[in-house]
């Protein structure tokens, strides 16, 4: 995994998500999951572009069902972005890197 992104679990997602002075995108995933894997490099990518701008993080859905949801996870991947600790954007399903960001508002 880049370093840019972020292993999120039930014990740093609100040390990590809720105290972030930048945004943060988190994907909810799984391993077995297709179009989680096609997105990832995506999600990759728009973190090196906007290293230091944004946080990408991601959450592994098999290991942290509580999360999943917590949040309403019911299909993945799902993206969402936070700002100050609050939900402003969700996608759902595997995007192009411009449809990503557009709907992320990135």
């Amino acid at each position: 995994m880049n370093e840019n992104v972020v292993e999120l679990n039930a014990d740093n997602f609100q040390s990590v998500v809720g105290q972030s002075s930048i945004p943060v995108v988190v994907d909810f995933w799984a391993a077995w999951c297709g179009p989680c894997r096609m997105v990832s490099p995506v999600l990759e990518e728009i973190a090196q572009d906007r290293n230091g701008s944004l946080l990408v993080a991601k959450v592994n859905v098999d290991e942290n069902a509580g999360l999943a949801e917590r949040f309403g996870v019911r299909s993945i991947p799902t993206l969402v972005r936070f700002d100050q600790g609050q939900e402003t954007h969700r996608v759902v399903g595997a995007l192009p890197k411009t449809q990503l960001t557009q709907r992320l508002g990135l």
